[in-house]
Order: C-alpha cells, then sequence, then structure tokens
C-alpha cells in the first residue's frame, strides 16, 4: 500500500485493501487526542452493539465501512496500537473489507492454508467448500460475533483465518514458478505480516478477557 501524507488529497472511493494492509495512515492532528479519539470511539461503538440485541443495529456495524468508507474507519483507528481495542477493530474491519473486496483471491489462499493449519481452520469456522460466497460470509460472521456474541472469541477467528490464508500464501509462494520470484516475495511479505496480525488479534483477545483490553 502507499503511503499517503497528511497534505495529499484523499480519494473520495476507499482504497481496496489486502489482508496484511494494515499499515497506518500519516495524520496531522495531534497524536494524544487522536488516541484519546479512537478508543473512546471504539469504547462506545462496542458498548453500543452488545448493549443492543436488535439484529439491525448488528447490521449497520458490520457495514460501518461499507457505508461511511474505509478510509474513515482508517483515519480514526489506523494508528492505534495493535493490541488495543481500536487496534483490533481496525483489523477485523480491515479483513471484512478485503474478504469483501476479494474474495475469490482469499478463498484461494484459504484452500492453500487449511490443511497445513487444520487447527485454525476449524476455529475460523469456513464452511465447506471454502469459496468466494463462503469467505465473505464468514468474514460478516465473524465481525457480527464482535457485537452480539463473546468478543475474544470473535477476535480468535480472525486471528485463526488470518493464520490460515497466510499458511496458504506461504504455500502458494513455495509453488511459485522460479522465473517469478518478485510474486513470491510478495507472498512471503505478505504472508509474514498477516502472521503477526493474528498474533496481535490473539493477545488482544487474552486482554479482553482479563479485561484489560481498552
Amino acid at each position: 500500500m502507499n503511503d499517503l501524507s497528511s497534505n495529499a488529497p484523499r480519494p473520495h472511493k476507499p482504497k481496496p485493501f489486502a489482508p496484511a494492509d494494515f499499515e497506518p495512515y500519516a495524520g496531522g492532528a495531534d497524536p494524544a487526542r487522536v488516541s484519546e479519539a479512537a478508543h473512546l470511539a471504539a469504547q462506545a461503538l462496542v458498548h453500543h452493539g452488545r448493549a443492543s440485541d436488535d439484529p439491525e443495529v448488528t447490521e449497520r456495524l458490520v457495514k460501518l465501512s461499507d457505508e461511511q468508507g474505509l478510509e474513515a474507519v482508517a483515519e480514526l483507528w489506523a494508528e492505534s496500537p495493535p493490541r488495543s481495542l481500536p487496534g483490533a477493530l481496525w483489523r477485523l474491519y480491515a479483513l471484512r473489507a478485503a474478504a469483501q473486496q476479494n474474495p475469490e483471491r482469499i478463498s484461494s489462499y484459504f484452500a492453500a492454508g487449511r490443511n497445513v493449519a487444520q487447527v485454525s481452520n476449524v476455529v475460523a469456522g469456513m464452511a465447506e467448500p471454502p469459496g468466494a460466497d463462503e469467505v465473505q460470509t464468514m468474514a460478516n460472521t465473524i465481525l457480527s460475533g464482535a457485537f452480539e456474541g463473546d468478543f475474544d472469541v470473535a477476535l480468535e477467528r480472525s486471528a485463526a483465518f488470518c493464520r490460515v490464508v497466510a499458511l496458504g500464501q506461504a504455500t502458494m509462494a513455495d509453488d511459485t514458478d522460479a522465473g517469478n520470484e518478485r510474486h513470491a516475495s510478495k507472498l512471503t511479505r505478505d504472508s509474514q505480516q498477516l502472521m503477526k496480525t493474528a498474533e496481535d488479534l490473539e493477545h488482544a483477545a487474552s486482554s479482553w478477557r482479563r479485561g484489560e483490553l481498552d
């Protein structure tokens, strides 16, 4: 993903995200104020979602980035520490966006990784066979679970999803023809970054269970 300077105009249409694209957006506001706003907004969103038993509320929260644009969500949360509530929420939304925008590609990664990461495959809960529609459905289900189920379980399912996709990317990198080393290198980098995202989400889940995720 290209770096975006604070002076550059932001595109009207949200930029597509790949699963590993969690790099922060540059910003010119006071970091302390940005951090405080991010944490308050994340706490309010999660509390509102979990306090309501209205499925329409959950659906609106899941589709927040569709309605507001992923850029707006990124501006609020992308600079937050990955092992914080806003940082974890950002990763959930970005993963869903990637699944919605590139379902065929991600389903191919998932299919390549599920036999290697059998435990994570089960935790992620992908329907069989893991096609494009199943990827989109699972991403929606995981994010819905953050608001209407156990938040730590949603984080762990998302982490498991990341692990399976990352191992699929690594497997496909190993199988890439020698003449396409650039593509293999990119897959390897994406896989490593996505594994780090899985670790961050797992850490966030543990923090939530201890009442320490804020």
